[in-house]
């Protein structure tokens, strides 16, 4: 769509670096234009509220993935074969070749080497009392999921990176996802190489795609794309979430005392984490046929984006949204999605960010912030890129 329609319009770009540092202002400034509003840079309508983007999320049918959720051509082009990319029975059979991995039980059966590893990561990093929180929030996932996903040994060193610049790339075509594009060709490589070689982690997920392959339910490179389809969400948005409740807990010091005098609040500070710096900023999704939605009409062919960072701070849904509280029910936050596409491995970053915090509350009397964070150049991961800490031993 090349044109806007009669939607309130916003001229300001909210995928420029200084919006990516400071994205709030944009968002609040999009909530108040209306539930839909047009986005002249990257000409496409925005769903800046809750109850537009959940009736979105939820009407996979009209707002379909299959066309990609990128805000660029290539990149919808090359996303063709991935869960992510995909709609109806297509995507129904691919979740099927993992959804065993990712059920209650199956991540059940690996919380107790999840809470082990947690454990050592804090107790290291208290040890050092000065720390970084994104290298903090970054230890445990990285020594969780590329063994989840079954990534051989020899590469794993750029997976982090490789899975950063995927999330770039489904921006619009701006330098972020150019500049991302070297990185995100460079991991489908290696990925195709893993798979050719067959050198994935015997009883790992990508053992599992190997073998679905070898009898002809998925493609060779179809399994590639599986394996990187759940290597980038699994990585930075648990990074983003650990290290957002890091500097969450290191400013609310209030906050903190309550978690440490109840640990059973975790689940639900972990949804406020999610709630309040969400970290997936926003997916686009392809209007399948003619529709209308708030009061606007929506072309097929068109493309909205579901905002939702925006969402999850929306006045008309959430009570004083921008004040963090871990006893607040945030447990309909949109921050994993939801519906079909709702994200398969969030019960994984649960468990990843819940065995942080517990291992955080036994170990640290307080967390307190020893500089200024900086926060990551992403076209669609909002998280630090540097958060200097000092962890206080208990």
């Amino acid at each position: 769509m090349t044109a806007r329609t009669d939607a309130p319009l916003y001229r300001a770009d909210i995928y420029s670096a200084a919006a990516i540092r400071d994205t709030h202002p944009h968002y609040a400034a999009l909530r108040a234009l209306g539930p839909v509003v047009w986005l002249s840079k990257q000409k496409v309508h925005a769903l800046p509220r809750y109850a537009e983007c959940k009736a979105v999320l939820l009407d996979d049918e009209t707002f379909i993935s299959g066309g990609g959720v990128a805000l660029n051509p290539l990149a919808n082009r090359v996303g063709r074969g991935t869960t992510l990319f995909s709609d109806g029975e297509d995507h129904a059979r691919r979740r099927r070749q993992v959804a065993h991995r990712l059920t209650p039980k199956a991540l059940r059966a690996m919380a107790a080497a999840v809470e082990e590893q947690a454990a050592e990561v804090v107790e290291a990093a208290v040890a050092g009392r000065n720390v970084d929180g994104v290298e903090l929030a970054t230890a445990l996932p990285m020594s969780v999921v590329p063994d989840f996903i079954g990534w051989p040994q020899d590469g794993r060193e750029h997976l982090l990176r490789w899975a950063g610049a995927a999330f770039d790339g489904l921006g619009p075509a701006n330098r972020q996802a150019v500049r991302s594009l070297p990185s995100s060709l460079g991991m489908m490589r290696y990925a195709r190489r893993v798979v050719r070689d067959r050198s994935v982690l015997d009883g790992s997920m990508g053992h599992d795609l190997q073998c679905a392959a070898d009898e002809g339910r998925v493609m060779p490179d179809e399994c590639a794309k599986l394996m990187i389809d759940y290597l980038a969400p699994s990585l930075d948005t648990t990074i983003s979430a650990i290290s957002s409740a890091l500097h969450l807990f290191a400013t609310h010091p209030e906050q903190w005392r309550l978690l440490k005098a109840d640990p059973s609040l975790i689940p639900n500070a972990v949804n406020e984490v999610v709630r309040y710096e969400s970290p997936i900023r926003a997916f686009s999704r392809t209007v399948a046929r003619d529709t209308e939605l708030a009061g606007t009409t929506l072309p097929a062919g068109s493309r909205v984006l579901v905002v939702y960072g925006s969402a999850n701070r929306d006045p008309l849904e959430w009570d004083d949204p921008d004040t963090f509280d871990i006893r607040r029910d945030a447990s309909r936050q949109l921050g994993f999605g939801q519906g079909t596409h709702g994200c398969a491995g969030q019960g994984l970053a649960r468990m990843e960010t819940s065995a942080m915090l517990r291992a955080l509350v036994a170990r640290v009397d307080r967390i307190e912030s020893t500089g200024t964070p900086e926060w990551a150049l992403n076209n669609l991961i909002h998280r630090y890129e540097r958060l200097p800490l000092a962890l206080i031993p208990a």
